[in-house]
């Protein structure tokens, strides 16, 4: 890393800091939310970024975990230990339903991580003596004053990406990194060279899970309350995927940056066109895709020489 990039690190990694010490409540919600996209946007890089796998999973990962957070909270479970529990559930689920879906490709796999989401909504609409059905669940409210609570969640929100993105890391220096980048450059050939595609693939899929699934929880106790329509929004699905695409899709930062200027986008501008918000949303994966298939990070203006940050061969 260079001079250069290291003092801006540093310098965001300050501002981060110390923004709950300095921001007001509105400025900490549009951060938390940030912080929120931004994991989402990370967790499904390691899917679509580093294997390729066009996955449209998140909701179903993020509502699960946001309900399986929220029934345990009710049951008596500490608030954090909750969090943690529902991550694990759904890194469960996530690595059984991958072992079922991930022998399928292109649309085929993307219709049926599409629908992962439908099925629990129905699942946990039926389920009204556990989860409230249709007519949502209430978690309990933190004793605590509403700035102490905006602090509270953008830290635990922080610590849900921070942890995303170490993961990233971690993946992209692995041995198990460069094996998703071969599937995703040519996953015919990395099966010939002895790579095991499928072990892998499932790695990838469980922990494009359970970042979204802490999230998700952590969204439940902030909220204080969730629905199953809301829980399995589609657009939880569908916004990470533009936010790494505009940044760079299976390098480190671009999810992040791109989260960063998705939202801001979002609460700048497209707040005052509503009515046409899904539609802009379409328009601009379609532009996404044929001008900037590699994100901004692909075209240099935020990485030197506009090369990706790539895993190397171990």
């Amino acid at each position: 890393m260079t001079g250069g990039r290291l003092l801006m690190a540093v310098a965001a990694a300050a501002m981060v800091g110390a923004l709950p010490f300095m921001a007001d409540n509105y400025i900490l919600r549009i951060a938390t939310s940030m912080l929120m996209y931004a994991t989402l946007a990370m967790s499904w890089n390691f899917i679509g970024g580093f294997a390729g796998y066009p996955s449209f999973a998140t909701a179903a990962f993020f509502g699960l975990g946001a309900y399986a957070g929220a029934v345990l909270q009710t049951k008596g479970v500490p608030m954090i230990a909750a969090w943690i529990v529902a991550g694990m559930i759904v890194t469960v689920f996530a690595a059984a339903v991958g072992r079922a879906i991930l022998h399928l490709r292109g649309h085929y796999f993307a219709i049926a991580s599409l629908v992962i989401a439908d099925v629990l909504r129905e699942v946990i609409n039926g389920m009204t003596n556990l989860t409230g059905g249709g007519m949502g669940l209430n978690l309990p409210v933190l004793k605590i004053d509403v700035t102490t609570q905006a602090q509270f969640f953008y830290c635990a929100m922080l610590a849900v990406a921070l942890l995303a993105l170490a993961t990233s890391v971690i993946l992209d220096r692995s041995r198990v990194g460069f094996g998703l980048r071969c599937i995703e450059q040519n996953e015919d050939a990395a099966l010939r060279l002895g790579i095991h595609t499928s072990r892998y693939k499932t790695i990838a899929f469980s922990l494009s899970s359970v970042y979204p699934a802490l999230a998700g929880a952590v969204y439940a106790s902030w909220v204080s309350y969730i629905d199953p329509a809301e829980a399995f929004d589609v657009l939880f699905s569908i916004k990470p995927i533009i936010m790494a695409l505009l940044g760079g899709a299976g390098t480190i930062v671009g999810p992040v940056v791109g989260a960063f200027i998705f939202q801001v986008m979002e609460e700048l501008v497209w707040r005052n066109f509503l009515n046409v918000h899904l539609g802009l949303l379409g328009l601009i994966v379609v532009l996404l895709i044929l001008f900037l298939p590699k994100g901004l990070l692909g075209i240099g203006l935020l990485s030197p020489r506009g090369r990706p940050l790539t895993a190397k061969a171990p």
